[in-house]
C-alpha cells in the first residue's frame, strides 16, 4: 500500500468520528448526515490530492481545514447559511460587524473534540432510538465504522443498515434531541445505555467475526478512548464506568499474546505471558479498585474481576476458585449461554473434569459451537472418539477462519494420538 493511502486509512479511523462530532456539535443533529457526507468527501479529496501533490506537513490540520470549507460551501449552496446561520451569528456579533464576511470556523482543538464526542455519545444513546440503531449509529459516528463493516457486524445488508441509520437520524431530528449533556438527575439512567453501547463496541472488536477476524484492535481502543472520556467527566466518573474501563484494560493487556505471527488464535493456556502488557494490567487494577467505591455491584464489576484473575500469571487453585466464584455471581445476575459455558471451563480448572462434564452434559446448547468446543476439551484423550465428534460439530458451526483452523488442529492432534 502506498504511503499516502496507508496514512489516509489510519487518519480515517482516528479522525472521521472526531470531525463528525465537532461538525454535529457546531450545527446540531439536523446536520448529522451532512457532517458524515462532508467528512467522507474530505477524505476522498485527500486521497486524490495527496497522491499527486504529496502528504501535507500537518495532515490532520489539512483535513480540518478542508472539512470546514466544504461545510461552509454546503451551507451557502443550500441558502441555509444566509437564511439561518448568518442571522444567528449577527445577533451574537452585534450590528455593524459585516455579517457576510464573518467566518464560521469550527473548533477542532483537542478539548472541543473531547467535549463534542461526549455530547454525541449521550445523544446517540437517547431512548428515542431503538437499541440496535443506537449501536449502529455509535459505530458509525463515534468509531468510524464503514457501512459495510456495520452490516457485517449485524449480519445484515448495506441497504438495511443505511435505512436503520437514516431512521435513527430522523428520530433524533424530529425529537429535537440537543447535543448537550443531560441534566444531572438524568445522567445516571442515560449512562447505563452509554456504557452498554461502549461494552458492545469493545466486544465487536475483541470477538469480532467482521471480515473473518476475531480481533479488531482499533475498535477496542476506540471504545476504551470513549470510556476514558467518561471517567474524565465528573458526573459520569462512577463505579460502573471505572469497572467497564478496567475490564477493557485487562482484556486489552493480552492483545499481543492472543494471536500468532501467522494470525492464528492462541488459547489462554498456551499464551506467552511475557507478551502481556503490565502497564495495562496495572491501569486496570487501579480502575477496579476505584470501582469498589459505592455499594452497587454490576456485571461490569464481575466481568472485570474475572478478567483480572486471567492476568494473574501463576496458575493456582485459588485463581480458578476466584474466577468460578465470579462466574457464579454473574450467572445469577446475567444468565446467558456464554456465561454458562465460560463458567464450565473455570469449574473444570477449579474442581476437575468429571464435575464439569456432569454439568455440561445436561445443558441444552446443541446448536452452540462453543458448547461442542468445551465438551471436546473436557472429553479430551479420555474419550477421543467422543471428543472428535464434538470438535467436528463445532467446526461446522463456527464462523471465523481462525476458529476453524484452531479446531482442525485439535482434530489432527486427536487423530495423531489415536
Amino acid at each position: 500500500m502506498e504511503a499516502h493511502a496507508s496514512l489516509i486509512q489510519e487518519l480515517f479511523r482516528r479522525e472521521f468520528s472526531r470531525m463528525v462530532a465537532v461538525i454535529g456539535s457546531r450545527f446540531g443533529l439536523d446536520y448529522l448526515q451532512t457532517a458524515e457526507d462532508v467528512v467522507s468527501e474530505t477524505f476522498l479529496q485527500a486521497a486524490e490530492t495527496w497522491k499527486t501533490k504529496g502528504i501535507p506537513p500537518n495532515p490532520a490540520a489539512w483535513l480540518y481545514a478542508v472539512a470546514n470549507q466544504k461545510m461552509l460551501y454546503h451551507l451557502r449552496r443550500t441558502r441555509i447559511f444566509h437564511d439561518k446561520v448568518l442571522p444567528g451569528v449577527a445577533a451574537l456579533q452585534g450590528p455593524g460587524d459585516g455579517v457576510d464576511t464573518i467566518p464560521i470556523e469550527m473548533d477542532f482543538s483537542g478539548e472541543n473534540i473531547k467535549d463534542s464526542q461526549l455530547r454525541m455519545l449521550f445523544a446517540v444513546s437517547s431512548p428515542v432510538i431503538a437499541s440496535e440503531a443506537q449501536i449502529a449509529l455509535a459505530l458509525r459516528v463515534l468509531a468510524g465504522f464503514g457501512i459495510d463493516e456495520i452490516a457485517e457486524a449485524f449480519l445484515s445488508t448495506r441497504e438495511t443498515i443505511n435505512k436503520r441509520l437514516y431512521r435513527a437520524r430522523e428520530k433524533l431530528r424530529t425529537a429535537k434531541i440537543s447535543l448537550e449533556m443531560p441534566p444531572a438527575p438524568e445522567i445516571k439512567g442515560r449512562l447505563t445505555t452509554v456504557l452498554r453501547i461502549l461494552y458492545l463496541m469493545f466486544n465487536e472488536g475483541y470477538y469480532s467475526v467482521t471480515h473473518n477476524l476475531t480481533l479488531r484492535r482499533e475498535f477496542c481502543l476506540e471504545a476504551m478512548r470513549l470510556t476514558t472520556l467518561l471517567t474524565a467527566y465528573e458526573p459520569t466518573d462512577l463505579p460502573e464506568t471505572n469497572a467497564l474501563l478496567a475490564l477493557m484494560c485487562f482484556h486489552a493487556s493480552r492483545f499481543d499474546a492472543r494471536r500468532s505471527e501467522a494470525g492464528e488464535n492462541i488459547l489462554y493456556e498456551d499464551q506467552d505471558t511475557s507478551l502481556w502488557d503490565t502497564g495495562l494490567i496495572h491501569q486496570g487494577t487501579v480502575l477496579l479498585d476505584r470501582s469498589a467505591d459505592g455499594g452497587e455491584l454490576t456485571s461490569y464489576h464481575l466481568e472485570a474481576g474475572i478478567a483480572y484473575w486471567h492476568t494473574v500469571r501463576k496458575d493456582t487453585p485459588q485463581k480458578w476458585e476466584c474466577i468460578l466464584g465470579y462466574y457464579d455471581l454473574l450467572r445469577e445476575m446475567n444468565p446467558s449461554p456464554a456465561v454458562t459455558l465460560n463458567r464450565l471451563y473455570a469449574l473444570h480448572r477449579a474442581r476437575g473434569r468429571d464435575r464439569a462434564l456432569a454439568e455440561a452434559s445436561a445443558l441444552p446448547y446443541q446448536g452452540n459451537p462453543f458448547y461442542h468446543l468445551i465438551m471436546g476439551e473436557l472429553l479430551g484423550e479420555g474419550d477421543a472418539a467422543a471428543a472428535m465428534e464434538h470438535f467436528t460439530r463445532a467446526l461446522a458451526l463456527v464462523k471465523t477462519d481462525q476458529d476453524k483452523a484452531a479446531i482442525r488442529k485439535k482434530l489432527q492432534a486427536l487423530q495423531g494420538g489415536g
